[in-house]
């Protein structure tokens, strides 16, 4: 089992199961967050309901990432200041709101207006939710779970994407609409699931005189002071990005591949399913082929798959993009687990923030010419040029972090 008991007595017995209650419910909000219906057709809604070319899909998420870069640090600031609890139900609200917008957008600024509600809505969530569970944890002494408990929380939200898009399909062909409806509802259940969460009580760090330099304190130690927690952001962020270019490519891909719009939600499953299954082993992984081995594996992954995309087009070949989304499975819990040990409970959604943060401009700097690069170019052309660009860059990025992280175990 993932708990045991420390002590026999009743008062040790109420403790772990008041553990397992919040593990369970940060689980749960995590496959809700995830559930995301609309996701497996977004790309399809965008080009045949509102009419919009891979440029402006692209430009959409660049002021989605924006919205999350505006929002990110003062969003997890804000978090580790006045709770994470709180933090995830401001993000439940504009979640609601978001994607209720939806249901009236009919032109590319209608679809603005939404991601960018939504932006706001992942940067609340951004941080809080793991930095609860890290939290949550220590407060019963038991930070060594934390690595396999992030993965088992990817599991599930993994596992409610998969779920979401078994049904986008179907729902897509009765209704455009029907899936945004159906999110809707999702996002109403996360806020009554946020509403019930329990909160570890904060250790006191005196009175905080100017909110703005404590913030920029943060920043500073690191970006400038901790070498470590800075390669770990950029070797995060380049990670990241290897995956979340596909999210947005993938779709018009399998048309390019013919691939039938009713394989499209489970495809999309089977792409989440995959992620989960390697967020949960990520930690035996690791324990196997360690730090160094494990960049190696990324390096692999990456590249082949960007390779096998921009070389293959029969009806398979999508089947590459389930190694980058094996990679993003793998290196996330690794990436959390590394910036929450180099963490204190005063900063610790702020660092896990910046992270995101860092993510998010780099694809506000990189998206737009990605998109550019596929409608001009073809996608095959984008694939064997990212390929190319990760096979250069990830290597840097690997060595860095394994000199600055040397003397920690990413576990």
């Amino acid at each position: 089992m993932l708990l045991r008991a420390r002590t026999g007595n009743g008062r040790g017995q109420a403790s772990e199961d008041g553990l397992r209650r919040t593990l369970l419910t940060l689980n749960v909000f995590a496959a809700l967050k995830m559930t995301l219906f609309p996701m497996a057709i977004i790309t399809l809604f965008w080009k045949d309901e509102i009419g919009l070319t891979l440029t402006e899909i692209l430009t959409l998420q660049v002021f989605f990432s924006l919205a999350s870069v505006i929002m990110e640090y003062p969003s997890g600031y804000v978090s580790d200041r006045l709770g994470y609890r709180w933090a995830l139900i401001t993000a439940c609200v504009f979640g609601i709101i978001g994607w209720g917008w939806y249901l009236a957008a009919g032109t590319f600024w209608g679809v603005l207006v939404a991601e960018l509600l939504l932006g706001v809505s992942y940067a609340f969530i951004s941080g809080s939710d793991t930095a609860l569970l890290f939290e949550t944890l220590r407060a019963k002494d038991r930070v060594d779970l934390y690595t396999r408990c992030d993965g088992r929380m990817v599991g599930w939200a993994q596992g409610g994407e998969a779920a979401g898009a078994l049904f986008a399909g179907l729902m897509y062909a009765h209704w455009p609409l029907l899936p945004f409806v159906a999110q809707i509802g999702i996002w109403t259940l996360a806020l009554g699931l946020c509403l019930t969460l329990k909160e570890p009580k904060a250790e006191s760090g005196g009175p905080v005189v100017s909110h703005l330099a404590e913030a920029l304190r943060v920043c500073r130690f690191a970006f400038r002071e901790s070498s470590a927690i800075r390669a770990t952001i950029m070797n995060g962020m380049l990670l990241g990005l290897a995956s979340f270019y596909m999210v947005w490519l993938i779709q018009p891909y399998m048309q390019e591949c013919l691939v039938p719009v009713t394989w499209f939600g489970p495809a999309w499953a089977g792409a989440n399913l995959v992620v989960a299954l390697a967020a949960a082993n990520s930690h035996r992984v690791e324990g196997k082929l360690g730090a160094a081995g494990m960049q190696a594996l990324f390096f692999v992954l990456i590249v082949v798959a960007y390779l096998g995309l921009g070389t293959v087009t029969a009806v398979g070949g999508f089947l590459f993009y389930y190694l980058l989304t094996a990679m993003r499975g793998l290196q996330g819990p690794l990436m959390r687990s590394r910036l929450q040990a180099l963490s204190s409970r005063a900063n610790r959604a702020s660092i896990l923030s910046l992270h995101s943060l860092a993510f998010r401009t780099g694809f506000v700097i990189t998206g737009p010419l990605v998109g550019l690069l596929a409608d001009s170019h073809g996608l095959s052309t984008t694939f064997l040029v990212l390929a190319i660009f990760f096979a250069l860059t990830l290597p840097m990025a690997g060595l860095n972090f394994l000199r600055h992280n040397r003397s920690h175990s990413l576990t």
